[in-house]
Order: C-alpha cells, then structure tokens, then sequence
C-alpha cells in the first residue's frame, strides 16, 4: 500500500526548521536530531540541509502534516520522546529497521553480538546450519543479523509482546528475511519445545536493568522505551538466570550461548555458568566502550 505523503513548500520547511533549531538549543537537544530526523520523514539529504537549499524547492513530500511533525517535535524537547520513535527507524548494522514505543530501540553495541556469533561458530561449521534461536527479539535486528551472515540457518525468534512481533515481522519481510525467520509470541523458550536439543545457538539481548534502577535511566529510556523490555527484577539477573538454567535443554553439543550484559554483570553471568557445568569455553567480551558487556559459552 502507497503511504500517504503531505506537501509543503521549502520555504515553509525552511521556516520551520530554524524555528525547531533553536527551541532544539534551548531545550539542550542536538540539532543534528532535528536534521536526522528530516532525512527520514522529508527526503532530504543531508548536504541538502546544510547547504539550506531545499528552501527555494517549490514542494517537499512529507511522511506526515507539517503540524504533526511539530507536534511530536515539541514532544521530543518537553518529553524527551526519542527522535528514533518519531521518524519510526534507526539504523542498526546495515539495515534500516521499524521501531516504535512497543520495542526497545537497537544500540549500536548490541550489533556485536551478530559478530561473536560468527566468531563462535569459526572453529565449527555445523554451527552455521541448523537452527538459532533470538529470544526476546524486540524489533527484531538480532534475528535479522543472524540471518544474514548464517545463510543457510533457520532463525526462531520469540517476544512475549505480540506488538513487538509484529514489528519484528515487518522488519524480516522489508529487508528479504521473512521466509528465513519463523516468529512466535510467547515466553522465552516455551514455543520452541518441538526443536529441544536441536539449536546450533542462542542470542539473547534480555531485560537486565535491576528493577529499581530503571526509573533512573536517562528519561528517553525511562518514559519511553517498553518497560518490559528493561526490568530484569530486583537484581537484573531473573532473565539471566533462566537463560542459564534452560538452555541446556535446548541446545546442542557444542551450541552457542550467548548475551548481552550491564556494566558489571558479565563476571556474575560467567560464574553461573561455571556453576551449572553444561557449558565449556565461557568468555566475556567488552563493547568498543571497554565495558565487559557480553558473555559467550559452548554447550558441553
């Protein structure tokens, strides 16, 4: 279905943008946003925008009323609604993905994990077949990573929220995933018993955020983003743990695990695992910041 599109002058646009620009700078926001974000919903490019010469364009074709645009803009500064939610995408690797309140949105650092997938399965070919499992998917870009550097795998990617599947599915599908990528809404592992012991991996980017540090988070995050998708209980690790416990059953020998951390969890994680004695080659890997983020380990 052709989206529908609202038309403004670029004199008009240009008006609007200075006015945006400096309510962007008293409010402490970047202006770069602003620009980022016509981009997404205008078309411009951004030379474009620098130079101001869309000003003198006769029609620009906007993703929505001018008003409206203003509107969420407004939300943005007083709010702290993120830019990604407005414009509806964010990069993330090298796709261009959906998002919206109803996902958390992709961080660059979380593109790593596809990265430590390969590189787990290097010393293992069998790996890159068969099936991976992405369980709490989100948007769904770590399924849609997955599938694009392990070609000839089957990628199961699980949510609890349907409205995140949702997303997830129209992601895979715009970008030539969807017949590679089955979606299933439910908790964790449970949709997937029929394939127990069948999995050449687990990625997982689990809630982990204790839950009274979550009102603290930067208020993009804390008032916006899926509390679900945050809370990880009193002490971040609930989600952790289960992953831990469970995964044996579903896995193979010599499956991935792997996951995502907070700052300071990756040695509690590792030890869990040591502690279960299902997993071998446990290693903790740092994000391009240096902080030890994310935990890797093989199924014995």
């Amino acid at each position: 279905m052709t989206q529908k599109l609202w038309v403004v002058s670029g004199d008009e646009l240009w008006q609007w943008r200075k006015a945006a620009q400096k309510a962007a700078i008293a409010a402490k926001v970047l202006p770069s946003e602003l620009d980022w974000l016509l981009q997404e919903v205008a078309g411009l490019e951004k030379l474009t925008l620098r130079l101001e010469s869309f000003q003198d364009l006769p029609q620009i074709p906007l993703q929505l009323k001018l008003e409206d645009l203003d509107r969420l803009w407004q939300r943005r500064l007083e709010e702290c609604l993120p830019v990604q939610y407005i414009a509806g995408v964010v990069f993330w690797r090298n796709f261009k993905l959906a998002v919206s309140p109803a996902v958390l949105i992709p961080r660059p650092e979380t593109e790593q994990l596809i990265d430590l997938a390969v590189m787990a399965t290097k010393s293992s070919p069998p790996l890159l077949q068969g099936h991976w499992a992405d369980l709490g998917t989100g948007s769904g870009a770590i399924s849609v990573g997955l599938a694009e550097v392990f070609p000839q795998a089957k990628i199961h990617a699980v949510d609890s929220s349907q409205q995140a599947i949702e997303i997830a599915l129209t992601n895979a599908q715009s970008l030539g995933y969807g017949n590679r990528i089955n979606f299933y809404q439910g908790s964790w592992w449970q949709p997937l018993a029929r394939l127990k012991g069948k999995f050449s991996g687990m990625v997982s980017n689990p809630p982990y955020i204790p839950s009274a540090l979550v009102s603290q988070l930067q208020p993009e995050v804390a008032q916006h983003e899926p509390k679900l998708a945050l809370d990880g209980g009193e002490d971040g690790l609930d989600c952790l743990r289960y992953l831990v416990d469970t995964a044996p059953d579903y896995l193979q020998s010599g499956g991935v695990w792997l996951v995502e951390t907070m700052a300071g969890q990756a040695e509690i994680v590792a030890k869990l695992l040591g502690d279960r004695q299902s997993y071998t080659n446990i290693s903790i890997h740092a994000d391009l910041a240096g902080i030890e983020r994310f935990v890797l380990a093989l199924i014995k």
